[in-house]
């Protein structure tokens, strides 16, 4: 090889090393303009824009380290934790720990001992709000496809099954409501399609069972726990399911459409002010938590949205 041909190649090399480390500076920068970005905007819009950025940008270079950066679950933290500030949603605190750049949340409601991360989907996109001593996932988001669903079967065992003997219901209550508060800001702000599952108020919302068909001994069980308390169980007039009386106003009906071929069974909850959801009538009423849990293998709710992670079911 010529000394100009040894030159020349030295050269090319040169340039190809000072290329990438122009653009891995260059990443840097961006990655520096986008934390930014997403710690002082107000516009959940732009909160939005920077965080989707940031969730896609590789950091990796075998020419520019980062030794102190955070990872993808981090940006979705930190995107949660600006909006819930700047709507003033109390509740829930952030917060980092700084040996290992990584960020949790934690509920002021439920202690210091319960925190939660959010979890990649490797397989949808998005992630998963994760109490991280359990691993239930509350909730999944999807920033690129503006989606929240909650997950029923992550909501019951967690809050009814796991810490139902530890917390108040109104410690159960102020913590949901931070989330929901949270998912209403999504909507409302960024026009995500929210899927609030049990956790929906609102009058007429159909809970359809998971099983295909129901054991009407289920429904007996439930006469029988009535027996002895001030609520009256009656069964409807085309003998297609039942309906609990509570107090307050509040109605439970365990039914099917007759004139519909499937013969569907769902749950509805009725109240004059729209004040309860599902999961509010089963964390009041032990008699009724008792009864869904005892037979929750025919009873659970079907999450119609929900994308659960691989291996779970997405029933309640």
């Amino acid at each position: 090889m010529s000394n100009e041909r040894v030159l020349q190649t030295a050269t090319e090399r040169v340039q190809a090393l000072s290329e990438s480390l122009t653009t891995g500076l260059r990443i840097g920068e961006q990655y520096v303009a986008l934390l930014n970005e997403l710690s002082e905007k107000a516009d959940p819009a732009e909160l939005l824009t920077a965080t989707q950025k940031l969730t896609m940008l590789d950091l990796t270079s075998p020419f520019v380290k980062f030794p102190q950066h955070y990872h993808p679950e981090d940006y979705y933290l930190l995107f949660m934790g600006r909006l819930m500030d700047l709507a003033n949603i109390q509740g829930m605190r952030l917060d980092e720990n700084e040996r290992e750049h990584r960020f949790s949340m934690n509920c002021q409601h439920l202690g210091d001992e319960v925190n939660f991360q959010f979890e990649l989907d490797p397989h949808h996109g998005g992630a998963f709000f994760t109490e991280e001593e359990t691993h239930e996932s509350l909730f999944y988001i999807n920033l690129n496809q503006k989606v929240i669903n909650f997950s029923n079967r992550a909501l019951i065992n967690f809050f009814m099954v796991n810490e139902i003997d530890r917390y108040s219901d109104l410690d159960i209550q102020a913590t949901l409501k931070s989330l929901i508060d949270f998912s209403q800001i999504l909507e409302s702000k960024l026009d995500f399609v929210v899927n609030l599952g049990i956790l929906n108020t609102t009058n007429g919302v159909d809970f359809p069972l998971q099983a295909p068909e129901l054991d009407l001994t289920i429904i007996d069980k439930l006469f029988v726990k009535t027996t002895d308390t001030d609520f009256m169980l009656l069964s409807l007039p085309h003998n297609n399911g039942a309906m609990l009386n509570l107090d307050r106003h509040i109605q439970l009906t365990l039914s099917y459409d007759p004139d519909d071929y499937s013969k569907q069974w769902k749950f509805q909850v009725t109240d004059p002010d729209q004040q309860y959801s599902f999961f509010d009538v089963l964390l009041h009423y032990e008699m009724l938590r008792d009864w869904y849990l005892d037979n929750r293998d025919a009873l659970a709710v079907r999450s119609e949205l929900a994308i659960a992670p691989e291996g779970s079911s997405a029933d309640a």
